[in-house]
């Protein structure tokens, strides 16, 4: 039985740079380079169909450790919660307002950059604190 080697997280949306470019602000991707035989991605979309430019992008871990994200244009809007979501893991190994302190900071950068706050959920006997948010298009992911 073969083993998985690699995973692609898949993200449905109506503006796949835009939100390709946030995700490479949060996770500190980046995108990576163009198709062989094109300088750039600009004009690669060029290259393609009307009905195909701008329908997808990309981002990468630039360590190569992270899976690879890529962000399909989809006609219909998100109408419900996630099946799915990340866990941007800002707060590993913190306790406390030490982890809160984190959690609020880092809220607070991807706010300027177009996330929206949700709510904070308090630690308990099982889990520490964790703030819910939403990236620029409305998915649900949690700084954790």
């Amino acid at each position: 039985m073969a083993s998985v080697k690699q995973i692609q997280v898949t993200f449905d949306c109506a503006e796949p740079e835009r939100v390709a470019r946030f995700w490479c602000e949060v996770l500190g991707y980046v995108v990576p380079p163009p198709p062989e035989g094109f300088a750039t991605w600009d004009d690669f979309n060029r290259a393609l169909p009307p009905e195909r430019q701008g329908s997808a992008f990309a981002c990468i871990d630039p360590s190569g450790v992270g899976p690879r994200l890529f962000f399909q244009r989809v006609p219909e809007g998100k109408v419900v919660k996630n099946r799915l979501h990340l866990d941007v893991r800002v707060g590993t190994g913190l306790v406390g307002e030490e982890r809160l302190a984190a959690l609020e900071a880092e809220c607070a950068r991807l706010v300027a950059l177009g996330a929206v706050r949700g709510r904070l959920l308090p630690a308990d006997d099982d889990n520490e604190s964790c703030l819910l948010m939403q990236d620029i298009e409305g998915n649900e992911f949690c700084l954790d």
